[in-house]
């Protein structure tokens, strides 16, 4: 008899079936036709046909010819038994699909789960897919399966069990090249620890038959990829054990994968409590082989306790004269073998393999760093210096042509770049490289300038820029759907204004209501800037447009014109506005002071009105009746604004303005609808301002608001400023020089998890300030008080 596979469309599944053949005598020739006719190329019924190759091996025990018909007795029965359950391989079938039919691919995130197992008589691997999709649905799906044999020749199971975990990284690798889905992850399984142990080691440190597919699998694989699972929960254990086709077509471990795949991550098997114990039998003998050799190095004091050079060249110059006295004098020599001393130790510590080669007369090795700088040792000083190409020029001094080679993170590199930076006043990385190549060739010489530079205070006081976290997502008070304009409002003042009255020149405010949501816009004018006269315009403004449900504002630190009086202004009236605003049930929001991007709604509208007022009125005084009069219409031009892209085909729909809710029109030069004196009872008036409302929400959703989805800057993720950071704020009406300088002393953390505010502490006063006008600094000692750059004076040794 012969398998085959047939396909049923109607069903989308594989079905397995099997064409009768003529009985004939049994023998080998006869059992290897019937197992080379089958056509299972997923080897899905492989734990039904690994019990046959198993039985073909024991045959094969003993010499014997392919015709032989005289079988042992114990075999024969057992291959009958297994061939009498052919038949039933029409109860077995197979889902054509991964997943089940309506689901989309895309959205599900898929995981490929390889388990591996070993017996005394067969090893094999088997794979499952696994895809969740955002509902949290999860779908398993067998994909693959291979096994073999036991090799005659007797081995124990750790190996055995290293065998099976080779097939399973070669089945993952097959899958993952073949396989057109993208793969988010792939696990593979094992229930022996020893195997996992083998695998995270080193295979250097085996014996060869453990050591050559340990470094095979760590090549497939990724180590970390490899987890523990028990036996019960195994499904490859059933390759080995080997199963009916009665058992295979029903609903089963192997054909279905374990039941733990179905559940979340947290719930997956766990490797045991107990502590593994190593298998020193597949250990290498090891054995030490090697010559010690040392290399005398210059006694010079512990580097790392010197901060500066000039302190390290001190200590190891009064060291190496014997000067106990801090009176003695030191000639200039003794600094020239001080510096000598510790550049040889610098040398000694970074580039000893290569100092032994150039010592002997031998080039350096093929991978060391100075391959490329022809290096060249100076018998003279005991240093490692640049070859180079430039030993012909004759107007260039010997430390240009042949500068002392350096490492770049030992300590002695690290001091002498701190003394260039400070003796340079901490100019450009450039400027502080250039200078260090006319002596020292610093390895990455570059890197090295910018990585002491970027933890360098001073550098940082004048370079760093503010570290601004990602733009965070709107604010509820912008989402205030379907509710009347000016629900939540932005409060700002801008001015101040000369205007005439008679023969005496006054001053006068403009006062701006934004609605935070729809974009109207409430201009009106302030006489002084005081509790009274912003309480009468806010009273005047809930008299014509309704009270608003919260009012924000910044702290009056941001304006242009008045900037002084404003803020004095703003700081005395700000607990009276809230106290008098909460009797009318207006919740009243101050935003940080200097944070004029907190409240760039209403920022924006402020630039759009000055410049309409410079355009209008120019640098002439006019009336105040003339300055009231110029506000309203520049009112009027602001909400009549388009809401979002305004499109030049005629066919599109005409865009809404913020006048469709406040004058029921789309623009105030545009006539008012005209009823017929017969319609002025009814209630078609009242339909068509609801309609025009209704219109400008559905404009609102579907055109206007989509494009407030995008970031147009302050797109990356930044870390969150902490308590104790040492940070610089900006003041932009001071020179950098005196710019304060303190400690973070409180962060407050907006509702998306980022710090956008902070409290800093600066001598005896605390400011609060935005993140984006603040710039972090590297730590400097507790000893140090806060201070601005200026009163810092750079080293000029």
């Amino acid at each position: 008899m012969t398998l085959d596979l047939s396909w049923h469309p109607q069903e989308d599944t594989l079905h397995y079936r099997h064409r009768p053949v003529a009985p004939s005598q049994t023998t080998m020739r006869n059992i290897y036709k019937i197992l080379a006719s089958q056509y299972d190329p997923l080897d899905y019924i492989l734990p039904f046909t690994t019990r046959a190759k198993v039985l073909v091996q024991r045959l094969w025990a003993n010499d014997r010819d392919w015709d032989d018909p005289h079988l042992p007795t114990d075999l024969l029965q057992a291959w009958n038994t297994w061939e009498e359950e052919l038949p039933q391989l029409l109860s077995v079938s197979l889902s054509r699909s991964y997943f089940p039919s309506g689901i989309d691919i895309s959205d599900i995130t898929l995981e490929l789960h390889v388990f591996c197992d070993a017996s005394e008589s067969a090893y094999g691997s088997v794979a499952y897919l696994r895809g969740e999709d955002p509902q949290g649905n999860v779908h398993v799906a067998f994909v693959l399966a291979r096994s073999r044999v036991a090799p005659k020749k007797q081995q124990s199971m750790p190996r055995l069990e290293l065998c099976a975990a080779l097939t399973g990284a070669q089945l993952a690798q097959v899958i993952q090249r073949e396989l057109t889905l993208q793969l988010r992850e792939t696990v593979l399984w094992s229930d022996s620890t020893t195997v996992l142990t083998w695998i995270q080691s080193e295979s250097c440190t085996y014996k060869v038959f453990v050591g050559t597919r340990v470094s095979e699998i760590q090549e497939l694989t990724d180590h970390r990829s490899w987890r523990y699972v028990d036996t019960q929960n195994n499904p490859a254990d059933t390759i080995t054990r080997g199963m009916t086709l009665s058992d295979l077509a029903k609903p089963n471990q192997f054909s279905h994968g374990p039941a733990f795949l179905q559940q979340p991550h947290d719930s997956w098997p766990t490797p045991p409590s107990f502590e593994e114990v190593p298998d020193e039998t597949e250990m290498k003998k090891s054995s030490f082989c090697g010559l010690t050799s040392t290399i005398s190095a210059p006694e010079i004091p512990p580097v790392d306790e010197y901060s500066t050079f000039e302190d390290l060249l001190e200590a190891t110059s009064r060291s190496l004269h014997g000067a106990d006295s801090q009176l003695s004098t030191l000639s200039a020599d003794d600094y020239a073998e001080a510096e000598l001393r510790i550049l040889q130790r610098a040398q000694s510590d970074s580039l000893p393999e290569e100092i032994k080669c150039l010592q002997t007369g031998k080039a350096v090795p093929s991978g060391s760093r100075l391959i490329t700088l022809a290096a060249e040792y100076d018998i003279s000083k005991g240093l490692v210096r640049v070859g180079g190409r430039l030993r012909r020029s004759s107007s260039l001094e010997d430390d240009v042509v042949h500068p002392i080679v350096l490492e770049p993170k030992h300590p002695v590199t690290r001091l002498i770049i701190r003394q260039y930076d400070d003796k340079l006043l901490h100019s450009g990385a450039e400027r502080v490289f250039a200078e260090l190549r006319r002596k020292f060739w610093i390895l990455r010489g570059r890197e090295a300038v910018r990585r002491h530079q970027r933890s360098c205070p001073e550098c940082q006081k004048w370079r760093a820029k503010p570290i601004i976290p990602k733009m965070a997502d709107l604010p509820p008070c912008r989402l205030r759907l379907m509710k009347p304009p000016f629900y939540s409002t932005g409060v700002d003042c801008f001015g101040p204004f000369q205007i005439k009255r008679g023969r005496v020149t006054e001053k006068r405010w403009g006062i701006v209501f934004k609605c935070m949501t729809t974009r109207c816009v409430h201009l009106d004018v302030l006489h002084s800037m005081d509790t009274d006269s912003f309480l009468m315009s806010l009273r005047r403004f809930v008299a014509r447009r309704g009270t608003p449900f919260e009012l924000l504002s910044d702290q009056g630190t941001n304006f242009r014109g008045g900037e002084s009086e404003l803020r004095v202004s703003f700081q005395v009236m700000s607990e009276e506005l809230k106290t008098q605003l909460a009797k009318r049930q207006i919740r009243f929001q101050f935003n940080p002071p200097n944070a004029p991007h907190f409240g760039g709604t209403w920022e924006r509208e402020v630039r759009s009105i000055k410049a309409a007022l410079y355009v209008t009125m120019g640098a002439q005084t006019v009336t105040e009746e003339v300055l009231r009069t110029v506000l309203i219409e520049v009112e009027g031009i602001l909400n009549s604004k388009p809401l979002g892209y305004v499109s030049t085909d005629v066919a599109d729909v005409d865009p809404v303005t913020p006048n469709y809710l406040l004058m029921g029109r789309p623009d105030s030069s545009l006539p008012q609808v005209v009823y017929p004196e017969s319609e002025i009872l009814s209630r078609r008036r009242w339909r068509h301002s609801q309609v025009l409302a209704d219109q400008f929400w559905t404009h609102f959703l579907q055109h206007y608001l989509p494009s407030l989805q995008s970031r147009q800057k302050w797109v990356k993720e930044m870390g969150n400023l902490t308590i104790g950071t040492v940070v610089m704020v900006i003041d932009q009406r001071l020179p950098r020089a005196l710019w304060p300088v303190g400690r973070v002393k409180k962060t407050i953390m907006s509702a998306d998890g980022k710090v956008r505010t902070a409290e800093v502490q600066v001598d005896d006063r605390t400011y609060t300030r935005p993140v984006a006008k603040l710039i972090e600094l590297p730590a400097i000692p507790e000893d140090t008080p806060t201070m601005s750059p200026a009163d810092t004076e750079p080293s000029r040794s």
